[in-house]
């Protein structure tokens, strides 16, 4: 039986893990290990792949500064998510700002270290990219379609840390990175659908707020069709294996959710729409295994 003060370890412990979403930092760190193997690295064995501890430190830095990026944007939004998401926010708010803060600093800090492990280009890569999360979080995110872009390019930028350490330059690279990003902008647009209420209240100028909720539906759409085009493009011009499974389930998956998008009103709706686009992402993740099983067979 834990006692009270272990109990409240605990919950704050979860508390932060919320704050820095453990979960979706796991999923990105399988994500670069798996694209890595399969995609920027397919000649390299599998040991080697695994066992370099370049690519660890880099996948480190990675997750640090994606862990700092969440916590500065909780840190922002605080009043916002409270209106958006008052559980959760409850949740977050068992451990201080001030505390929170302090986490910021020593991840900063920590991801600086893991990246100077690589080489100095990677520290100033990783530089960049931490004040370009806080530029984003403190100013960037409040203007509309900016906020959308920048953040999908910051959600897509860990990938090209471990494409920069394996200078693969093929096209097939650059056809999955595009894919992941117009799938991140849906993501994005989506959320500025869902959180409209807590916008509004603090004057966030989103794409919503600025032009209501049908051009943004019809944006929303348009990128849709770029991506379901995207995907046939990945299909029939690129040996992709096995993962054209996933790609056709993708397609279905996406005009089912623009048949939804348009019948959607109130935010229970937006949200269900929000977490088919994290199903169909964290599903992509995963489906890269499909590319060709035997690869990792073949490369023990």
């Amino acid at each position: 039986m834990l006692s009270r003060k272990q109990k409240l370890i605990f919950l704050k412990f979860f508390s932060m893990f919320s704050v820095v979403r453990g979960y979706n930092i796991l999923v990105v760190v399988i994500a670069q290990y798996l694209a890595s193997i399969y995609i920027f690295a397919p000649d390299v064995p599998l040991k080697k792949v695994l066992f370099d501890v370049n690519l660890l430190m880099l996948v480190l830095a990675s997750s640090a500064a994606i862990a700092a990026g969440y916590i500065i944007n909780n840190f922002y939004d605080s009043e916002k998510d409270l209106i958006n998401r008052p559980q959760k926010t409850m949740l977050d708010r068992l451990v201080s700002q001030n505390t929170k803060l302090s986490f910021y600093f020593v991840l900063n800090f920590l991801v600086l270290v893991f990246a100077s492990y690589v080489s100095f280009r990677a520290v100033v890569f990783f530089a960049l990219y931490i004040f370009a999360i806080w530029l984003y979080s403190h100013r960037l995110k409040k203007r509309p379609m900016v906020g959308n872009i920048v953040s999908a390019i910051l959600t897509v930028t860990p990938f090209f840390a471990i494409f920069i350490y394996y200078s693969n330059f093929e096209l097939v690279v650059f056809a999955h990175a595009v894919f992941l990003f117009l799938l991140v902008s849906m993501r994005e647009l989506t959320k500025d659908l869902e959180n409209i209420k807590g916008d509004l209240a603090l004057d966030y100028r989103t794409v919503p707020v600025v032009y209501g909720e049908r051009i943004s539906k019809i944006m929303l759409s348009v990128v849709a069709v770029i991506t379901i085009a995207w995907a046939f493009l990945l299909i029939f011009f690129f040996d992709i294996g096995h993962m054209y499974i996933f790609f056709y389930l993708c397609i279905v998956l996406l005009v089912v959710f623009l048949l939804i998008l348009w019948r959607s009103k109130r935010k229970i709706h937006f949200l269900i729409l929000h977490n088919m686009l994290k199903l169909i992402i964290v599903g992509g993740v995963f489906s890269i295994l499909l590319i060709d099983v035997s690869v990792v067979l073949n490369r023990i």
